[in-house]
């Protein structure tokens, strides 16, 4: 694979792929999901202090946007051409990339109340997030 494969990409479906897994933190967040557990466990309060504005989800935004963009170069080079192909692509990326590096994290993160509970809930959303990213991605080739 090289860098040339950016421009094999469909980038309309980056996009689309990139506000969907942005999209769904706002359900899998939210005090109906995993959102108080989130909080009790992480120490923290999900409501964003007054004067943040939108900016605060500019970091999590673009990082969905890198991880839709690797994932779709991913695909591009390994010929994911449809949605249970684009399924298992997002699956296997988040399981294998995404699982291990914030269950690390949380392993060595003494400072939250409850760490791999936090480190379940953030990693589920990662994975059930790129494989819906790897859906649109493999539907949209």
């Amino acid at each position: 694979m090289s860098l040339s494969v950016l421009g094999d990409l469909n980038w309309l479906a980056v996009i689309v792929a990139t506000i969907a897994y942005f999209a769904l933190g706002a359900l899998w967040y939210a005090e109906f999901a995993f959102g108080r557990a989130w909080q009790r466990s992480s120490g923290w309060d999900l409501n964003p202090p007054e004067n943040a504005g939108a900016g605060i989800y500019a970091v999590p935004v673009a990082t969905c946007f890198v991880a839709t963009l690797a994932t779709a170069m991913i695909a591009a080079a390994s010929g994911t051409d449809n949605i249970m192909k684009g399924i298992l692509l997002g699956l296997v990326v988040g399981v294998g990339v995404t699982l291990p590096v914030i269950f690390v994290t949380g392993t060595f993160d003494m400072t939250k109340p409850a760490p791999k509970t936090l480190s379940a809930i953030s990693a589920g959303y990662h994975i059930v997030g790129l494989a819906l990213a790897g859906a649109i991605l493999g539907l949209w080739r």
